[in-house]
């Protein structure tokens, strides 16, 4: 960054606009960049092969020597997936709540990266220095525990960051949002909110926690066979209802599921989830008990193709089958995109005879609640803080647009309110705010062990293999005279069955045969062009016969 901009403010996401997940947020002045948050966002459907994705954060490499930390502001995987990656390339102090840095701590010792990051504990009263920056603390409601929001003193002003959150006023545990220090904060006056947006569509208020507590039992008193739960993992507050109702009613539980049975781990190493001595057992003694006795709780509330609950509706998990009689309680609503996944996984269960209670269909309203506050909520922090400006984040951009015109409603001048794209900045001096340069940001697909390895190029040629399969054409040339010597041999996967495709491809090779006889005379020697030649002839055959375009791949040999 020039000299120019050292006694300006910017405010810039690498992720987390215009999208759910992988939210990542920066705040720099001159020489001192701190970073909220670093989730990663699940692949979408077309995002054939990749396991997840993170934010490009080519922006704070570049610029590493001035990043100061990264402030966390709760535990989901939108928000803190990321670190492992990005914690390798930048290494800075991690600042989070105790159950927070508690789920780090799991992430970065798979990734051998524990004992190399720094990892500092905050909580509300925590005050903490970073470069110009004094960052301070406000206990916020979400669904799951130890939520924080961020409010950050920088030279210009301040600048709040709400981090997810809703206003709970019976929440699980007995922890308000501190709406005392919220209003506090807004009377110093704020120069920049930031604040979540997800539920910005949604009028009125969001139902308490406390409410699926009770639809959850409700539900249990009522099974007459084994119960089984399907929610997220970290979501603790659900967690520990099902176990105080499975308390309730004499059964025992069983937990499945990786990243289940991590964070229960983690959640009552801490102290999180409070569970009666004798009530957990393993998912290989669920069979010796009644099955009025038994509770399973599981992941795969949205549906995803390897996950617990997912396999059960498959009838492919190792160690439990679906019964005719259970019941299963999606305990979520899908994320946007993930509706079809869910839809077939509760089709798959209403086969093996489950009764499948689920808060999509209005079956049982009551056992989700979201854990995002809806449109007067955000009204309500919007009047609370009082910003002179407003950046809508956490969201797709239509919800970013919906909350700038609450914002718009409880007084704020729309030239005031910034919607942004990832990569977008805010610029403040002097108290005054415009569109800043833009900064690089985008996405990073993770493979296996590969980052940043697979690109659009390499995804189109997964969706064409995915679409019409592939031709592999194998020729061996004479090095002396050019003739074809052996071949071609053509290969195919996922484009038709070949036993049922003689005289397919019986033209097929003929015209391969043809069309390299054709170069030879035509002195062409360049492999490049043989196989591209040999590519298009190839192609325009097969589609006029099949309407398909399968990815060919001509091997050419010389001996």
């Amino acid at each position: 960054m020039s000299k120019g901009y050292n006694r300006r403010l910017l405010i810039f996401a690498l992720g987390g606009l215009g999208e759910i997940g992988k939210n990542m947020y920066c705040v720099q002045y001159g020489n001192d960049i701190v970073v909220i948050d670093a989730g990663l966002m699940f692949p979408e459907e077309e995002m054939l092969g990749i396991d997840m994705v993170i934010p490009d954060i080519s922006y704070l490499e570049e610029h590493k020597d001035k990043v100061r930390g990264i402030l966390l502001t709760h535990g989901h995987e939108d928000h803190i997936g990321a670190l492992p990656y990005v914690l390798k390339r930048v290494n800075v102090p991690v600042f989070g709540t105790k159950l927070t840095l508690g789920l780090v701590e799991a992430k970065l010792r798979e990734a051998g990266i524990l004992n190399q990051t720094k990892r500092v504990l905050i909580h509300p009263k925590s005050e903490i220095r970073l470069g110009v920056f004094r960052a301070t603390f406000f206990r916020t409601n979400h669904s799951i525990p130890d939520s924080v929001g961020i409010c950050l003193e920088t030279p210009e002003g301040i600048v709040v960051h709400t981090g997810d959150f809703k206003f709970d006023q019976t929440p699980v545990g007995g922890q308000v949002a501190d709406l005392a220090k919220m209003a506090e904060i807004g009377e110093r006056g704020v120069l920049a909110l930031m604040s979540d947006s997800t539920n910005a569509e949604r009028p009125g208020y969001t139902g308490s926690e406390r409410l699926v507590g009770e639809a959850i039992l409700d539900v249990f008193h009522k099974a007459k066979q084994r119960i089984v739960v399907a929610t997220f993992a970290s979501n603790i507050h659900r967690i520990q209802q099902v176990i105080d109702a499975a308390a309730a009613v004499g059964r025992k539980v069983t937990i499945v599921g990786r990243s289940m049975i991590n964070v229960v781990q983690t959640a009552i190493d801490l102290g999180y989830l409070k569970v009666p001595p004798g009530m957990l057992v393993e998912p290989d003694e669920i069979n010796k008990l009644p099955a009025h006795k038994v509770v399973i709780l599981s992941t795969g509330s949205q549906g995803e193709p390897m996950s617990a609950l997912t396999l059960m509706a498959r009838s492919a998990h190792k160690k439990i089958d679906i019964l005719p009689g259970d019941t299963v309680i999606i305990a979520a609503t899908p994320i946007p995109g993930n509706e079809r996944f869910v839809g077939r996984t509760v089709d798959q269960l209403f086969r093996l005879g489950a009764e499948v209670v689920y808060h999509a269909a209005g079956t049982h309203p009551g056992v989700h609640v979201s854990g995002h506050g809806s449109q007067e909520e955000l009204k309500l922090m919007l009047n609370l803080i009082k910003p002179k400006y407003f950046i809508p984040i956490h969201g797709e951009y239509r919800m970013l647009r919906m909350h700038a015109k609450l914002a718009e409603q409880v007084g704020i001048p729309p030239e005031n309110i910034f919607v942004l794209d990832n990569g977008d900045t805010v610029e403040i001096a002097g108290g005054k705010a415009r569109y800043g340069p833009k900064i690089p940001a985008g996405n990073v697909l993770i493979d296996g062990l590969g980052v940043g390895d697979v690109g659009n190029i390499v995804l189109r040629d997964r969706k064409v293999l995915s679409q019409d399969g592939i031709l592999v054409v194998v020729v061996t040339l004479s090095k002396q005279d050019g003739k074809i010597l052996s071949g071609p041999d053509i290969i195919s996967r996922g484009f038709v069955y070949v036993r049922e495709s003689e005289k397919l491809f019986e033209e097929a090779n003929r015209i391969v045969t043809q069309t390299l006889t054709k170069c030879i005379e035509a002195n062409i020697q360049d492999w490049s062009t043989l196989k591209n030649n040999v590519r298009d002839a190839l192609g325009r055959y097969l589609y006029d016969m099949t309407r398909r375009r399968p990815m060919i791949l001509p091997i050419i040999m010389e001996v």
